[in-house]
């Protein structure tokens, strides 16, 4: 199944992980540690029953935390990644159901995925161009190649096997924050 049909049959959990393992996956780019996003994978955890705690209050807090925690500065002169990243974070929405939810997945997704062509090292003359979430990662680099096996498997782990499985999502969003800041340190260093 593709990454836009994942999205669309998930549910409210799917969604709210799968655009929290987006932006957990772009925390480096917003100089955040590993352990910025975690009051919210465990909200997801702690929830019982898909309204992310007592009628989303806590989902509404934890993320207004993270918010002020990884708030940078204006977004002039920041380069488009990180752009992407913030808007990422501000659009999340302070409700863990809804169509907004679904439109924030969706909008994390394709942010995520065109950050990673953006810094994938490999180069490619289609920067400017969306990635095809739609098929497979034939002829894609292998950064951006590597991100859309992870918000695909996030989505098929969670569809899977419903709140059992946030934490082998969380462990595919480390791996995927590991390599990213990587990318981003190294990157640094070539600019210095």
């Amino acid at each position: 199944m593709s990454l836009v049909e994942l999205i669309a049959r998930a549910d409210a959990r799917g969604l709210a992980a799968s655009g929290l393992a987006c932006l957990d996956r772009c925390v480096p780019l917003l100089d955040g540690d590993d352990e910025a996003l975690r009051p919210l994978w465990a909200i997801l955890a702690d929830d019982a029953d898909g309204t992310c705690g007592a009628a989303g209050r806590d989902w509404a807090e934890g993320l207004a935390q993270v918010r002020d925690k990884l708030a940078g500065p204006d977004a002039g002169g920041e380069d488009e990644a990180v752009v992407l990243a913030r808007r990422m974070l501000g659009a999340a929405p302070a409700a863990c159901t809804g169509p907004a939810l679904r439109t924030w997945a969706d909008a994390c997704s394709v942010a995520s995925l065109r950050i990673h062509r953006l810094l994938d090292p490999v180069g490619d003359a289609a920067r400017e161009a969306d990635v095809p979430r739609d098929g497979g990662t034939e002829g894609l680099p292998p950064l951006v190649a590597a991100e859309l096996r992870r918000q695909t498997g996030v989505l098929e782990l969670l569809a899977d096997r419903g709140a059992a499985g946030l934490r082998p999502a969380l462990e595919v969003s480390t791996e995927g924050r590991r390599v990213l800041r990587a990318v981003v340190s190294r990157r640094a260093r070539g600019r210095a």
